[in-house]
């Protein structure tokens, strides 16, 4: 069995500042940015910055092909990661929407390239169920800091300075996540060669003959909803809920911080009972402390930012355990099959993932369009009392609801 090296974990996990950066700033300022600078609608703004991203559904999968029959993922980590770093530069430096919109697009299509092959190697690094659920927490953890630094820096910089500079700013710590995944996973996997290509009906007929997969698929997409949905409304819950936009701050940190640090309790979680088990119970915890969150209006602000703390803890355990049992579904199917499917499983899942998140900017900003929120140039309309409401709503119920309303499809822990 290959011998996972710290320097391959932690060059791997470096790349969750590639997609942490990408996961998190576009969800959390690209619809402030079109709302309340650019002066779209709240729901206009949320297809915006969903259909970009919903374009990978239908490319992550030929993504994950390409790389499969490339027979080796690191060239496709460096390419792909510094065509996002400049695309995003771009991206928040453009003045309308249609130009926001083309820049997404193919931001997010530079970012299959990343992401596809970066999680397909999860099953090549090595085949051991806990060394993977190790690396795992590893890649999480960095992934929590990358969050913390990109989720509460990307704001700190765009009301210092302005979009553009703070577009500019994370691009570079994209470059740096992408170089250092590059040379830290030298030598983690061998190349590896794949059969004939098959038809576009062939390949998703080999998602469908995985019924694990399928599954886990579905409560991870469904999850990934409620999560792009908070993080939407951060921007949103601490102007109109909280009433001070300074807030961002401290609820990504209340939310980050903690994450870093149980990581390896929901490691130890996972080896002693299972998968599974740790998943429902992250999700349980996550679910419950944001329905406190719901009275946000009436609780001390130090009280909110402590029960965010809570929400970053089952937060990490609903990473944790789905992208530790994805690769022990990859490698039961390979098995099966006598082929490489890791990329197009990898595809699959990642298209999956990133529609997710997308959806949920444009179910957050359906739901402030129902409210009446008012869209500006400045940010400095006045809202009603059903735009703070719908605010508040789609920061908490809905993302409580979603992070369990998949689980009872997990009936049982499978890996083929």
């Amino acid at each position: 069995m290959h011998q996972v090296t710290a320097r391959v974990r932690t060059g791997y996990a470096m790349g969750s500042f590639v997609t942490g950066a990408f996961g998190t700033v576009p969800g959390l300022l690209l619809l402030p940015y079109l709302t309340d600078n650019l002066a779209v609608p709240a729901a206009v703004a949320g297809l915006l910055v969903l259909l970009p991203k919903a374009w990978d559904v239908l490319f992550n999968p030929i993504a994950g092909r390409i790389s499969d029959r490339a027979g080796t993922r690191r060239p496709f980590l460096l390419v792909g990661g510094l065509s996002v770093a400049v695309l995003f530069a771009a991206l928040f430096a453009g003045n309308s929407p249609t130009y926001v919109a083309a820049v997404f697009l193919l931001c997010a299509t530079a970012y299959a390239f990343f992401q596809v092959p970066y999680v397909a190697m999860l099953a090549e690094i090595t085949e051991d169920y806990d060394e993977r659920t190790r690396l795992m927490a590893w890649r999480m953890a960095i992934l929590a800091l990358a969050i913390l630094v990109s989720g509460a820096g990307a704001p700190a910089v765009r009301d210092a300075t302005s979009y553009p500079v703070m577009g500019m700013a994370v691009g570079v710590l994209i470059v740096i996540g992408t170089l250092v995944t590059y040379f830290g996973t030298a030598g983690a996997s061998a190349s590896r060669q794949v059969s004939a290509s098959a038809t576009p009906k062939e390949l998703w007929a080999v998602i469908r003959g995985s019924k694990p997969f399928r599954l886990l698929l579905t409560v991870f997409v469904v999850q990934a909803v409620g999560l792009g949905t908070m993080l939407a409304g951060v921007d949103y819950f601490a102007r109109l809920v909280l009433g001070d936009s300074s807030y961002q701050t401290l609820l990504f940190a209340g939310f980050v911080g903690p994450a870093l640090l149980v990581m390896p309790l929901w490691q130890r979680v996972g080896r002693k009972y299972g998968k599974r088990i740790g998943l429902v119970v992250a999700s349980v915890l996550f679910a419950v402390a944001v329905v406190v969150l719901g009275a946000s209006r009436i609780l001390p602000a130090g009280v909110v930012v402590a029960v965010m703390a809570f929400v970053g803890v089952g937060y990490a355990g609903m990473q944790v355990f789905p992208m530790a049992m994805l690769p022990d579904v990859i490698t039961a199917s390979e098995k099966a099959s006598g082929t490489t499917r890791a990329g197009l499983f990898s595809g699959v899942w990642t298209a999956g993932e990133t529609f997710g998140l997308a959806l949920g900017p444009g179910v957050y900003g359906l739901v402030l369009a129902v409210g009446g929120y008012e869209a500006s140039t400045d940010g400095a309309v006045v809202q009603s009392s059903g735009a703070v409401l719908a605010a508040l709503i789609g920061f908490t119920a809905i993302p409580a609801v979603l992070a369990l309303v998949a689980l009872p499809l997990l009936k049982r822990e499978e890996s083929a």
